[in-house]
């Protein structure tokens, strides 16, 4: 097996809170499925791309006939489980492709295709990235094949309200216990309730869109589950801080009519997510009772 020599690590990735495993995942599953990784696919490996993320060591790569790829060596949690089932069932529509994915022991290494010049969404004006977000997602909203992998939204949030129901101490200095309790009621019916199911990249937002030669803009670091549509739209809107908390009426009904979905069930969604994030997102509980069903 070849070394890839000392370990850089993105600033990101060196130092997330309250993960068990952390740092013997960085000193020692994470630089041995790297090597796996470069041996399999034959890679020439560059440093990381700064400053990561929290979840996956990213960095460039080439591989033996000298194509630029990326190289992800993810460390495994629910959300991310489905990734490259994901990229393959959009199959280069909207999303990076994937050329190849293997499982290590206590990692997940990912090749995919490169996004060139790759700078993000997010720098170009928010007006501008709802059009790009509602096209991209329109175009991710497929219908799995009958047998396929994923699992329903309903379970990320069973257990996402689970946890903030855990937490209902700090939840409550944000928000009344009334309108917490019925936010995360909301949460759950929710995402039990969609008439249709489709294929969700539940966290796109303007830094995972990147733009690329073979499409204007692709998506990077999907999360798939099963389930409404109108969920998958609620990353965008709560990445846009200042408009959300000027307007978040307008703002639900400008990305539900690019989608072409019920504004009432976009904002319904909004400020049910908005009471599951207020803990460690206090804003959001401003946006939450401005909200409110009445």
């Amino acid at each position: 097996m070849r070394s890839v020599g000392p370990l850089v690590l993105p600033r990101n990735l060196v130092d997330p809170a309250g993960r068990e495993g952390w740092p013997a995942w960085l000193a020692t599953t994470l630089p041995k499925a790297i090597s796996q990784a470069q041996e399999l696919w034959s890679l020439t490996i560059g440093g990381p791309f700064q400053p990561g993320g929290q979840t996956a060591w990213v960095a460039p790569v080439k591989d033996g006939p000298g194509a630029d790829l990326v190289l992800k060596v993810v460390w495994p949690h629910p959300e991310a489980a489905h990734e490259a089932d994901g990229l393959r069932a959009w199959g280069g529509n909207g999303a990076v492709l994937l050329r190849a994915a293997k499982v290590f022991d206590g990692a997940v290494a990912l090749l995919l295709e490169r996004c060139v010049p790759g700078w993000p969404l997010s720098r170009r004006p928010e007006h501008e990235q709802d059009v790009v977000i509602a096209g991209l997602l329109r175009r991710l909203w497929i219908k799995p094949a009958e047998a396929h992998p994923f699992q329903p939204l309903a379970v990320m949030c069973q257990q996402w309200a689970d946890s903030f129901e855990q937490r209902a101490d700090i939840s409550a200095v944000r928000l009344d216990p009334g309108l917490a309790l019925a936010g995360v009621a909301l949460f759950r019916e929710l995402s039990a309730s969609a008439a249709d199911g489709v294929l969700l990249c539940t966290d796109l937002h303007a830094g995972n869109v990147l733009a690329a030669a073979r499409e204007p803009w692709l998506v990077i670091d999907p999360k798939p589950y099963v389930g409404d549509p109108a969920y998958d739209v609620l990353q965008h809107m709560l990445n846009c801080g200042a408009r959300l908390a000027a307007d978040p009426h307008g703002l639900a009904r400008r990305m539900a009519s690019l989608l072409g979905i019920d504004p009432a069930r976009v904002l319904l969604w909004l400020f049910a997510r908005c009471v599951q994030e207020s803990p460690e997102w206090p804003e959001l509980a401003k946006v939450a009772r401005h909200i409110a069903p009445s």
